[in-house]
């Protein structure tokens, strides 16, 4: 299969309204502190984390005009992150700053194979509609969030905004992330995925939420009614995307050699949105996101290898 051509009449412009945090990734062969030892690795950084701003950045990198809702403190983890954000051309005007607040981090323990993480909170819950610019929904095209178990603030409140979006014409997309809690929320995932166009949980996290043996009797037999399209990240063994009509299509993973797989799933976000927009469908969209999470394997962080058009090109033909 030949890689699809790209083209979009114009930037759509993409709202991403979700956590801020930064990533402490302590990253290689082994990165498992142990109590009363000590232990050296090999890599450090200090990156811009969490699932929305990752996907924003990518967003951004492929070509999107993306505008950030977030709140942080007023500290210097915030300010890095907002700088960050504006360095990768995502803009930040609906960055909240609250005084009194410590913006959120996660420690990020990396191997080239998986990755283990510890958050502290901080602002990460404290985003709520007040702080959504209603004239900002106006413009967008497409609205997306990620981590709908960490942002407290938001979470009674997203079907209410998704229904109106749709009835707007303005699309929408969620991650679901981690349920610290272990609590899951299969009646509120279930409400919001009828007004939604794109789900994006990975393959444990859909599997928590509507328990199965595998993914395929979750996407054909073990859903809710849907009004879109979900689609499931499943890391080396590829992805599968549920489409509008209930066929279940997959696509293996692109082979290469991971530095930090640190974010590839939320730059697999990214791919399936854009993608969206760009028109593509089944397997052809799976391939897009797939080589998005490819690209961005291959660097230090969740930003530190975006896909870009050109990038998502040169990863799916060599490896046609």
């Amino acid at each position: 299969m030949r890689p699809p051509a790209f083209s979009l009449e114009s930037r759509p412009l993409i709202v991403v309204a979700g956590e801020l945090n930064v990533d402490i990734i302590v990253s290689g062969s082994d990165v498992m502190p142990e109590w009363n030892r000590e232990k050296l690795v090999e890599g450090f950084e200090v990156v811009l984390g969490s699932s929305s701003a990752i996907t924003a950045c990518a967003l951004a990198s492929l070509g999107a005009d993306v505008r950030f809702v977030s709140v942080v403190g007023n500290d210097d983890f915030g300010r890095f992150c907002t700088d960050e954000l504006e360095r990768m051309g995502v803009n930040t005007e609906h960055v909240t700053r609250l005084p009194g607040v410590k913006t959120g981090v996660t420690m990020s323990f990396s191997t080239p194979a998986d990755r283990g993480l510890l958050t502290y909170a901080g602002s990460i819950p404290r985003l709520i509609p007040e702080y959504i610019p209603t004239e900002l929904l106006r413009e967008a095209r497409h609205l997306h969030f990620g981590s709908y178990y960490l942002q407290d603030g938001m979470r009674p409140h997203w079907l209410e905004l998704f229904k109106r979006l749709r009835a707007d014409g303005v699309s929408t997309s969620f991650d679901t992330g981690w349920d610290v809690a272990n609590q899951w929320d299969r009646d509120g995932i279930s409400a919001l995925l009828a007004a939604t166009d794109l789900f994006i949980p990975s393959e444990e996290e859909l599997l928590q939420i509507f328990p199965a043996d595998q993914v395929g009797h979750v996407l054909v037999s073990g859903l809710p009614p849907v009004a879109g399209r979900v689609a499931v990240k499943q890391g080396s063994r590829g992805a599968s995307l549920r489409e509008l009509d209930g066929t279940v299509n997959w696509a293996a993973s692109y082979k290469v050699t991971p530095i930090d797989t640190t974010g590839a799933g939320d730059c697999f976000n990214a791919g399936i949105i854009y993608g969206y927009l760009l028109g593509l469908s089944g397997e052809a969209l799976l391939r897009f996101a797939n080589a998005c999470g490819a690209v961005s394997t291959l660097g230090i962080g969740g930003t530190g290898s975006l896909p870009t058009i050109e990038t998502v090109t040169k990863i799916q033909t060599r490896q046609v």
